[in-house]
């Protein structure tokens, strides 16, 4: 059976240090890497509209020396025509040798990987999971740390439906020494699951507060998300709260000088434009890194070794 990542706990604590190596020397040595999979294609299969997870694995593949095929929308496939996922991905497994795949309903990526005969990667499932979001933005505090212990990081915004959030708290409740503060709306606070099995089992402390100013000054790292109107049943709900949080360089007076703001974008206006020329913004290296931790991991699964 192909190995599969759906969830960013597929991988050990040492299988991420060791992609997190392979992407630093992608980024320092490009041209080792530029044939490394010649003549292996990926297929991007993706249910639901994306343009930076879409293009990134597309990018990454295509550096690697490897090809490209796959559609960026449901309507664009024969699941329009009533086929199954399973039965498309069946197919498409004949052509490639291995499948990006991001669907808005949980759990669908797991499902579709039980009819591959290649590796699967969840590239987003609702608001469930998106392991190589998680892994870009652990290179990037990685990169931007030197380290992926000791410090105190701040999610913002949409806790609840924020599939960024609920793997990347998976992820760092592994490593020592991570302090959480969960900033947010009262219905917009992070699924009690996620709290029960990422950090209170563990014996983590986490704080929660809807005052992003309260905890600015305590903060190492910063992650920003957007109110996602497409996981609201509700218009006024999501017009309600979908401005509960703006970033601006005001709001970043008593903050750390060597803070780390981070946001898995796109963006609607949780961060100010402004703050882009801020040096402690780390959200457009977040998108490069995002290119060489998915040709590492895609390097990983195809078990080529450079």
């Amino acid at each position: 059976m192909p190995r599969n990542i759906i969830d960013v706990t597929d991988l050990t604590v040492e299988e991420i240090d060791q992609l997190i190596s392979t992407a630093e020397d992608i980024i320092a040595n490009p041209a080792k890497y530029q044939d490394a999979c010649a003549h292996k294609q990926l297929a991007t299969l993706f249910f639901e509209p994306s343009t930076r997870t879409r293009l990134s694995f597309e990018s990454a593949m295509l550096a690697l020396g490897g090809g490209v095929l796959g559609f960026s929308e449901a309507a664009s496939s024969s699941t329009s025509k009533g086929e199954t996922v399973g039965d498309t991905v069946h197919t498409v497994s004949c052509y490639a040798d291995i499948i990006a795949m991001r669907h808005p309903k949980e759990g669908a990526p797991y499902a579709a990987a039980q009819f591959s005969e290649v590796p699967i990667i969840n590239a987003g499932d609702g608001g469930h999971n998106h392991p190589t979001q998680t892994l870009t933005d652990l290179l990037t505090i990685h990169r931007e740390k030197g380290r992926l212990d000791g410090f105190t990081i701040g999610f913002c915004g949409d806790l609840k439906f924020g599939r960024t959030v609920h793997s990347l708290v998976n992820a760092l409740s592994r490593y020592e020494n991570v302090k959480f503060v969960l900033i947010s709306p009262a219905e917009l606070k992070l699924p009690r699951y996620v709290k029960e099995e990422a950090l209170k089992k563990r014996g983590i402390p986490y704080r929660q507060t809807e005052s992003l100013e309260d905890v600015m000054p305590d903060l190492d790292i910063l992650y920003m998300t957007r109110v996602q109107r497409e996981r609201f049943f509700n218009e006024e709900d999501y017009l309600r709260l979908k401005d509960s949080y703006i970033l601006t360089p005001e709001k970043l007076e008593t903050a750390r000088q060597d803070l780390s703001i981070l946001h898995p974008l796109p963006r609607v206006n949780e961060i100010s434009v402004a703050v882009d020329r801020d040096p402690r913004a780390a959200y457009w290296k977040q998108v490069k890194n995002g290119k060489f931790i998915r040709m590492a991991l895609i390097l990983k699964l195809l078990d080529i070794h450079v």
